[in-house]
């Protein structure tokens, strides 16, 4: 009514209002009244927006790719974003007065398309399809230090490439080697798994054969130790056995000189008694015989006298004619006991001599 009218903007929405050319009145979130006729209504929208991109480019082996991607940023200076632009509103106090407002995500989506361009084009085919992640880190950091971005007040917040594709015949192309690529891998890991299936019989083996080695080698070295006992114990029988036999020498040998020493001896009493009687004989042969059977006679049994006597009678028994016994000298004699069966009296070898 009259032209007073009142606006409140949004708290992600810096308002300013002019007057004759200047500010009067500025801020994020403002609501006031205001004279339509005589003011200008500015509204920078300073919340973070989202400006998706789609580009056909060429890589460095001249294969066509399709980058797709988003850039977010917002209006960090209000003051210097509406300066270079046109945010103010129409008389109704919703709607822009010009375009700018949309041509100021174009303006940054095509800085973001020129520095992308830039990095998918130094790299080929198959490095561009892996650095999605390199070529949005390297926009967000060239596209910060734009003098354009820094000239209209935004700030990058970052910048997002979704995918990175290449034309259908060049992606079934790289399906089919990726694919051929995937079954060798296949083939190789199956190898691999056979081959090391082999190398873990084969070791498995080694392991049997070494282990038998090792339990014949431990039996050999029992068999050797055994043999060396046993040698050794044969060493010990055998001189245990010389020892024996040496002491059985020594033992022969002292035997064998103490026969000789009784041989000796007895040789030399054999010698002595000859020489004994010897020396008697020859003293008894220039002896009278009759003197020498006295004293034979002597200490002689009355039936050894009687024996005798009828010897000397038998010496002489040409000479006797007649020889007359009577009953009780035959009584008598072969009543006394006879001189062989007394025992011969024990001289001692005084009286033998």
């Amino acid at each position: 009514m009259f032209g007073l009218r009142f606006i409140k903007s949004r708290p992600t929405v810096h308002l300013m209002q002019f007057r004759r050319g200047q500010v009067v009145r500025e801020g994020v979130g403002q609501s006031f009244f205001y004279y339509a006729p005589t003011t200008t209504l500015v509204a920078v929208p300073v919340a973070s927006q989202d400006r998706p991109f789609m580009l056909e480019l060429v890589t460095a082996d001249f294969q066509s790719v399709t980058v797709q991607g988003q850039v977010t940023y917002r209006i960090r200076d209000p003051q210097r974003t509406a300066a270079l632009m046109d945010f103010s509103l129409a008389r109704d106090g919703v709607s822009y007065t010009s375009d700018d407002p949309q041509r100021l995500g174009e303006r940054v989506a095509m800085q973001v398309e020129v520095i992308v361009q830039q990095a998918v084009q130094a790299l080929e085919l198959k490095q561009a399809l892996r650095a999605s992640a390199h070529i949005a880190r390297q926009a967000q950091s060239e596209l910060a230090a734009q003098a354009e971005i820094t000239a209209l007040g935004l700030e990058i917040l970052g910048v997002s490439i979704l995918a990175v594709k290449p034309t259908p015949d060049i992606a079934r192309a790289l399906e089919a080697e990726a694919r051929e690529s995937n079954l060798k891998a296949a083939d190789d890991a199956v190898y691999a798994r056979r081959m090391s299936a082999v190398e873990n019989e084969r070791a498995i083996r080694q392991n049997e054969l070494d282990t038998d080695i090792a339990v014949e080698r431990k039996k050999r070295q029992i068999r050797d130790t055994q043999m060396e006992a046993k040698a050794a114990l044969m060493r010990k029988e055998n001189e245990l056995r010389a020892e024996q036999m040496t002491s059985d020498i020594e033992l022969e040998t002292q035997r064998k000189s103490f026969v000789s020493g009784q041989a000796d001896n007895a040789r030399t009493l054999a010698e002595a008694e000859a020489y004994r009687v010897a020396t008697v004989m020859q003293a008894l042969s220039q002896a009278d015989p009759r003197l020498v059977q006295a004293l034979a006679a002597s200490g002689m049994q009355p039936g050894q006298l009687i024996a005798q006597a009828f010897g000397g009678i038998a010496e002489k028994a040409e000479r006797i004619g007649q020889l007359n016994l009577s009953p009780d000298l035959l009584q008598s004699l072969m009543a006394a006991p006879s001189a062989s069966d007394d025992p011969a009296p024990t001289r001692s070898p005084r009286e033998r001599r």
